[in-house]
């Protein structure tokens, strides 16, 4: 499972002059936050806890607003280029940090899609986002041989897509004969690297935005909100997505319900959160938030196999009669109230009006009223028909 995200963020943006001669481009602020904060958002809730910041103009900026942070889990941290170096320099000189594969992406674009749902590349390949169609005349072209990117081109008025988005899959072999110092990645190394047909390419039509020009940054600030603004699914665990075969917090002992990562996938090819919520049975017997921590790293490797992943895992060993004090006291984030799901709505950016929850038994469902969002009762078969007739 790929757990590292790096991005671009050294570039000068020249197009933005009257903002960037102080600002770093990412550093931006587009409906109120740092454009960069939605992407390491995105990140981080597609389940990459590495997240390597490639910066260069005023990047000591980056340094003091993400350098040792945490977001949601993902760690970060910035590498900074003593002089302009390009993409492929700024990569090529990070490679002694990067993983064997990694996700790579531009630090001043947003593209609205399941980034577990891109093919892991083979050593040696990338796989790179394609948008289905270009949405402007500034944006150069790829050609295709089925999956295989076999070409580039410069803007036309003719030619109306699939586009490079500017994500990418990558192994570290794939950037070894970049060469030392400045270069483009793009103008430089991804044509080599297609004509040898070694970047493969997957269509999506998600929102994307580039914030590169004045026109496309006052789009940008007038749409972010809403577009990251995303309704969730709310799934209890046991009984639900796993079958309750006893000590349920045993990964040994996981064993999923028809469709249920299959369900998950459908949630996030749609664009909305995914919450996991644990049943709290298991703090009765003794279990604790260190006993879960193996299965919820299993389940996260095994969806990313079938390109899903969870945005945000809640341990629910609070309960009446667990073995822990603290456990007990806090039990109502779990029980019927509701409180751990208005937690988890205050964490995240959630369209609460649209969202559910799935679960299992009545308090399930007391909780899901109590939060304010509909719940609904799963009782067995194909979970995924029964959630892909409830996302609208």
């Amino acid at each position: 499972m790929l757990k590292q995200a790096v991005f671009l963020v050294g570039g000068l943006g020249t197009r933005l002059r009257h903002l960037t001669a102080a600002t770093p481009k990412p550093l931006i602020r587009v409906s109120g936050r740092p454009f960069l904060d939605y992407l390491i958002d995105e990140a981080a809730r597609h389940g990459f806890t590495d997240v390597v910041l490639l910066a260069g103009h005023l990047g000591e900026q980056f340094d003091a607003l993400y350098d040792g942070k945490r977001v949601h889990g993902a760690r970060i941290r910035v590498l900074r280029e003593p002089e302009p170096m390009g993409t492929g320099g700024a990569v090529r000189r990070a490679l002694p940090e990067l993983d064997a594969a990694f996700l790579l992406a531009n630090g001043d674009s947003f593209f609205d899609i399941n980034l577990r749902a891109m093919p892991v590349p083979r050593p040696g390949e990338i796989a790179m986002a394609l948008r289905a169609t270009a949405p402007g005349a500034r944006y150069g072209t790829v050609s295709l041989e089925g999956d295989l990117v076999r070409d580039f081109h410069a803007p036309e008025a003719a030619r109306t897509g699939p586009i490079n988005a500017g994500i990418y899959l990558a192994t570290r072999e794939a950037f070894a004969t970049l060469p030392e110092g400045r270069s483009s990645m793009e103008a430089d190394h991804f044509p080599r690297l297609a004509r040898a047909g070694l970047i493969r390419g997957t269509v999506f039509d998600g929102w994307f935005i580039d914030m590169g020009l004045p026109d496309d940054l006052a789009r940008a600030n007038a749409e972010m909100g809403v577009r990251t603004r995303r309704p969730a699914v709310f799934f209890d665990r046991d009984c639900v997505l796993e079958a309750n075969v006893g000590q349920a917090h045993r990964s040994d002992r996981m064993q999923w319900r028809p469709g249920a990562i299959e369900a998950v996938r459908a949630c996030n090819d749609c664009g909305w959160f995914v919450f996991m919520l644990d049943d709290p049975a298991g703090a009765a017997r003794g279990d604790s938030g260190r006993d879960i921590g193996p299965l919820q790293e299993r389940m996260r490797e095994e969806f990313a196999r079938h390109g899903a992943h969870v945005d945000e895992f809640e341990h629910g060993a609070r309960h009446p009669q667990a073995g822990i004090v603290a456990d007990r006291e806090a039990f109502g984030r779990r029980g019927p109230d509701g409180g751990v799901i208005r937690e988890l709505m205050g964490r995240w950016n959630v369209d609460v009006a649209r969202s559910f929850l799935v679960g299992s038994t009545q308090s399930d469902l007391d909780a899901a009223r109590a939060a304010g969002i509909a719940g609904h009762l799963y009782r067995g078969g194909d979970l995924r028909e029964f959630v892909a007739a409830r996302l609208v």
